[in-house]
């Protein structure tokens, strides 16, 4: 009896100590990983998934097809079937399209939305997912955080008013997404008039490390007012190859050029990821075109 009792009490101990060891191990992860940001090449829509030091996710936008349930399979280990925060800027098809097939292969646990009631068959099946997924529902206001790990912080800038009626891309939501001193200013298909709005409403502290551009490199964004804001080193552009679009405008390029901001575009470089440790970016390219290591 007293061996075997001695035998439980080592037992007991045993799983004491690999317990702590389980969770200093996940402290001292948290500490050595990095904020991840993936814009991914889901063609002409925008997909950027967001993986915070601590492993927290979060999807904004999903594509129009099924093209993003590939790209997630690039960043996201295989094992690995859920996404805490999923967030539609605005309910065009190239941004939620692709999250109906997300909300069938994930779970989902906050949903996160402008509240514009833009109808359609798109909308209408998106709808019928969050509901079967059982995910919270949150409407974005400008001044929300969604705290995603100890630092790392993603900001609604706009919607700042009820946008239930308005035209979808002036609902798109605006978030600023900080982690240290590294800054990613993420805008939808924000157009001029929200741009005006930002700087009224944020002025210089609108300033970001980088710029996703509204609207795919559209002329109805990027005023360059707005970029001289901004003040980014480098600017996203998510766009799909030989759209019929014309997207990227050539005057929303020489605006770029203008102000020495360098563009990264998946419709070149495919994939782009952004790597913080808070103090600066480290970023590749899929088609290791260009690399770049940012103050």
């Amino acid at each position: 009896m007293y061996v075997r009792l001695q035998k439980i009490k080592i037992g007991v101990l045993v799983l004491l100590a690999l317990f702590s060891a389980l969770v200093w191990y996940a402290v001292w992860q948290e500490t050595q990983r990095e904020l991840v940001i993936a814009f991914l090449n889901v063609g002409q829509g925008d997909a950027i998934y967001i993986e915070a030091p601590n492993g927290n996710q979060m999807l904004i936008d999903g594509g129009k097809g099924r093209e993003v349930l590939r790209e997630l399979g690039s960043v996201m280990p295989l094992y690995d079937r859920s996404i805490d925060v999923v967030l539609a800027t605005h309910p065009d098809a190239d941004h939620i399209g692709g999250l109906i097939p997300v909300f069938e292969s994930y779970t989902v646990g906050a949903f996160v939305d402008s509240g514009n009631a833009h109808q359609t068959t798109v909308t209408e099946s998106l709808s019928r997912a969050i509901t079967e997924e059982k995910s919270v529902r949150v409407i974005a206001r400008r001044g929300m955080r969604i705290r995603l790990s100890h630092g790392a912080i993603f900001t609604v800038l706009y919607p700042d008013r009820e946008v239930t009626n308005a035209e979808s891309n002036e609902a798109s939501i605006v978030g600023r997404l900080a982690y240290g001193t590294t800054t990613i200013l993420l805008t939808g298909d924000a157009p001029i008039s929200t741009e005006r709005v930002l700087m009224m409403n944020d002025g210089a502290s609108l300033k970001s490390t980088v710029l996703k551009l509204g609207h795919h490199g559209s002329r109805t964004s990027s005023l360059p007012g707005f970029l001289s804001l901004v003040q980014p080193e480098l600017a996203v552009i998510s766009v799909g190859e030989g759209n019929r679009y014309g997207h990227p405008h050539a005057e929303v390029l020489a605006h770029l050029a203008q102000e020495n901001i360098r563009v990264f575009r998946t419709d070149v470089m495919g994939r782009i990821i952004f790597s913080s440790d808070g103090n600066r970016f480290n970023v590749r390219a899929e088609k290791e075109l260009s690399n770049a290591s940012l103050p």
